[in-house]
């Protein structure tokens, strides 16, 4: 797929255009988002992805739209089992439901251009160095089994402050509590930094986390950086918005771990037979390629939509029938998401009365 570079400045110049007005529209008014909102917002980025990978079929060709959709729905999907340790890290820095939306923005903005780091020295490697696959398959065969174990063991996911973020509490003063939507604040003649920075911190580097297993898996499906990237992107892009849309069924989805689990394993497998096909290890047939069967990217996207339409419906149909299976599966701490206007308002009032608060105080001592 031959890419010119003004392609990929006008598709970065884009994904900045949105994600500007995104932000922009947060912050010009912060309000607890409603599930119509996040609904809303998740069917806008989703057609968007929809409109680029039809473009990809327009100007490209079937085979690559369809990769860009199979690489598409892996990292939407592997996000969605991400969305836990969001909840978690939320609850843990007590971050107010108005400035949620923001926090999620900026800290996938940060992940977004730490992963074109990461993409960029996936493709380089993958271009010197064949055989990089076969650690890519082993990586992603070792996280499928441990998302089984994970699964069968019915543990709720552990978020631990990354070390990052730690360095960051000790070189520099944190304020115990949040200032408004400031990232940092003068105190009595002192710059302080707020605990808003620091949460924007942890989701941008535990979203850097993910991409260990996300990279590997949509390059098993993909080896064009321009198509990694964007559905990366797309992916990331959309997150938000499903952060607060999912909120209350995380705990449905009972059964999704085994489901990105078997996707994670069949890519995986995927990625050794693409290995062999290259082959260039000389102690493998005289370091010459081996003919075995290459699965399509038709048969990919398949079975991708296969396994997780099979797994959300199992998991649904089990909760209904057992309750207690809710109970039991993922964080307890819920997601601060509006059913209604009026509840909407209602935390609104509450998280700005605590930012006035604030802000005379901060008045009282800047």
């Amino acid at each position: 797929m031959n890419v010119p570079v003004w392609l990929w400045f006008a598709t970065i110049g884009g994904l900045v255009a949105i994600i500007l007005a995104d932000l922009f529209l947060v912050d010009h008014k912060p309000h607890a988002v409603t599930i119509k909102e996040a609904t809303r917002w998740v069917l806008f980025y989703i057609a968007l992805a929809v409109l680029f990978g039809l473009g990809v079929w327009y100007f490209a060709g079937g085979q690559y739209a369809g990769e860009f959709f199979a690489g598409y729905i892996t990292e939407y999907s592997l996000s969605v089992d991400n969305l836990f340790v969001f909840v978690i890290i939320m609850a843990s820095f007590a971050v107010p439901a108005i400035h949620q939306h923001r926090v999620l923005l900026v800290g996938i903005v940060i992940a977004l251009v730490m992963r074109g780091l990461f993409i960029a020295v996936g493709a380089a490697a993958i271009n010197a160095l064949s055989w990089i696959f076969y650690l890519f398959a082993a990586f992603l065969i070792y996280t499928a089994v441990n998302m089984v174990r994970q699964g069968m063991g019915g543990d709720e996911e552990e978020w631990k402050e990354p070390r990052v973020v730690s360095l960051v509490r000790r070189v520099l003063p944190v304020t115990d509590q949040f200032h408004g939507s400031k990232t940092t604040v003068k105190l009595d003649g002192k710059r302080w930094v707020t605990p808003m920075l620091i949460v924007m911190i942890a989701i941008g580097l535990t979203d850097l986390l993910f991409a260990l297993d996300s990279i590997p898996a949509i390059f098993g499906l993909t080896q064009e950086p321009y198509l990694v990237f964007t559905a990366n992107a797309f992916a990331l892009m959309g997150l938000r918005q499903l952060y607060f849309l999912l909120g209350g069924l995380l705990k449905k989805l009972v059964y999704l771990s085994y489901g990105l689990a078997v996707i994670l394993a069949f890519i995986g497998v995927k990625l050794v037979l693409h290995a062999l096909h290259e082959n260039e290890l000389p102690f493998l047939n005289g370091g010459q390629p081996i003919p075995v069967p290459e699965v399509s990217i038709a048969v990919s996207l398949l079975v991708i939509v296969g396994v997780l339409a099979i797994t959300t419906v199992a998991s649904l149909v089990a909760v209904r029938r057992r309750p207690e299976l809710a109970e039991g599966h993922g964080s307890s701490v819920a997601v601060p998401v509006a059913h209604s206007r009026e509840e909407a308002e209602a935390m609104d009032r509450h998280d700005r009365e605590i930012d006035e608060e604030m802000a005379r105080y901060d008045r009282e001592h800047s």
